[in-house]
């Protein structure tokens, strides 16, 4: 929903960007695929909505990834789903990826100096804090907090 993010996404890389917020979202991504959905439906908000949204946008065979932090019960349509013989996983980002990761960085496919959109110094830790909370509206991606 947020349009800023949706251009920091085309700068890394993504080739159309959806607001989700509007009342044809769903006819706007399947028109992007000739109807078909998404091969693969990442929902990182953590909310029953988006759920629903991700499993209502992946097409047969595709996959759903949940890496959102959920704090209320979401509905899964096993009525709708099972036909359509999709993949869905989840769990939390743990340290096990973390070397993988700095490789990545290191070889420079990960642009991580993009991500790092605001830099603070521990004595800053609650203005890092409030720029995060407010990400729409200062535009943080990630914050950095060094000594």
């Amino acid at each position: 929903m947020d349009e800023t993010r949706l251009e920091q996404a085309k700068e890394f890389g993504a080739t159309d960007v959806v607001v989700s917020g509007v009342a044809d979202w769903k006819e706007q991504v399947l028109a992007l695929t000739d109807g078909a959905g998404v091969d693969v439906a990442i929902e990182a908000v953590g909310v029953p909505q988006t759920f629903d949204m991700a499993t209502e946008l992946v097409r047969p065979g595709g996959n759903v990834a949940n890496v959102g932090v959920h704090g209320k019960p979401v509905e899964l349509h096993l009525e709708k789903l099972w036909i359509q013989n999709i993949n869905i996983s989840m769990g939390l980002v743990n340290a096990n990826t973390t070397p993988m990761l700095l490789k990545l960085v290191a070889q420079k496919k990960i642009p991580a100096e993009k991500l790092a959109t605001h830099h603070f110094t521990f004595d800053q830790v609650l203005d890092a804090y409030d720029t995060f909370s407010r990400a729409a509206e200062t535009k943080a991606l990630k914050v950095v907090i060094s000594r």
